[in-house]
C-alpha cells in the first residue's frame, strides 16, 4: 500500500528482456534504496514492483509480461525519469490517498496550461475507469496523488503546483505521452457492494469476476508486481 507522495525521482540504469514475456528492470534510487531488501515493494511510476536485489543505490524488480502490456511501464528506456515510493509503513501520515499500485489503465496527456503559481493538466481517461473519476475526487497519474478539478466522459483535469511539477515527471510529461493510471479503489468497493442497486441492475459491474479493465496482476510469490 502507497500514498501517492512521491518521494524521489528516480532513473532507469537499464532494462533487460528476460524470456517467457517478463523483462528485468534497473533503477536508481539513492533514497528508496537506503533500507530497500529483497522482497520489498517499491512504486514505480505508481506500478507496484517487488525489489529482486539491491547493488548499492540501484534496485532491480522483475517485469511480468502483463504488467508490461497493462502499464507504460512497457516504454521505459534507459536514462528516463521515473517517481518512486515506497511501500506505506503502519502508523506514518497519509499525505495522499490509498494507493495500492495495482494500474487500472494507461491514460495520455492532452493539453497543458501554464499559470502563474501552477499548472493545470487534462489526461485522456479510458471509458471503462470514467465511473470512478469524480470532481475533487483522488487519482493516482504515475503513481502521484492529486485531486480531479475537472472531469468529462473521456477526460480529467489536475492542477499541478510547482513542488509538483519539479519533483515528479509530471513536470515533464508532454502531451501525447503515456501515464499509468489508478482510480480510487474505494470507488470500486462501493460498486461492487451495491450491487444490483446501481441503474442497469447488475451485480456484476464491469470487470467483476476478474481484474479491472488494464488492472496489473500482482506478481507471483511477492507483494507487489
Amino acid at each position: 500500500m502507497f500514498t501517492g507522495i512521491v518521494e524521489e525521482l528516480g532513473e532507469v540504469v537499464r532494462t533487460a528482456e528476460t524470456g517467457g514475456d517478463s523483462a528485468l528492470v534497473a533503477i536508481r534510487g539513492p533514497l528508496v534504496t537506503g533500507d530497500a531488501r529483497h522482497g520489498d515493494s517499491i512504486a514505480v511510476n505508481g506500478v507496484c514492483l517487488t525489489v529482486v536485489d539491491v547493488d548499492g543505490d540501484v534496485f532491480t524488480a522483475d517485469v511480468m509480461g502483463e504488467t508490461l502490456r497493462r502499464s507504460a511501464l512497457g516504454g521505459l528506456r534507459p536514462g528516463a525519469p521515473v517517481n518512486l515510493e515506497r511501500a506505506a509503513a503502519l502508523g506514518s501520515r497519509l499525505g495522499g490517498h490509498l494507493v495500492q499500485g495495482h494500474v487500472d489503465g494507461v491514460g495520455a496527456v492532452l493539453s497543458r496550461q501554464p499559470a502563474a503559481q501552477w499548472e493545470t493538466v487534462r489526461f485522456r481517461l479510458p471509458a471503462a475507469l470514467s465511473r470512478y473519476v469524480v470532481e475533487k475526487g483522488s487519482i493516482t497519474v504515475d503513481g502521484v496523488s492529486l485531486t480531479v478539478a475537472g472531469v468529462g466522459p473521456d477526460w480529467f483535469s489536475v492542477g499541478l503546483i510547482p513542488t509538483t511539477l519539479k519533483l515528479t515527471t509530471l513536470g515533464e510529461r508532454a502531451v501525447g505521452d503515456a501515464v499509468n493510471l489508478e482510480v480510487d479503489v474505494l470507488a470500486k468497493y462501493v460498486e461492487r457492494l451495491l450491487g444490483d442497486r446501481l441503474p442497469g441492475g447488475s451485480d456484476q459491474p464491469p470487470g467483476a469476476g476478474g481484474p479491472t479493465p488494464g488492472a496489473v496482476e500482482p506478481t507471483p510469490g511477492g507483494g507487489g508486481r
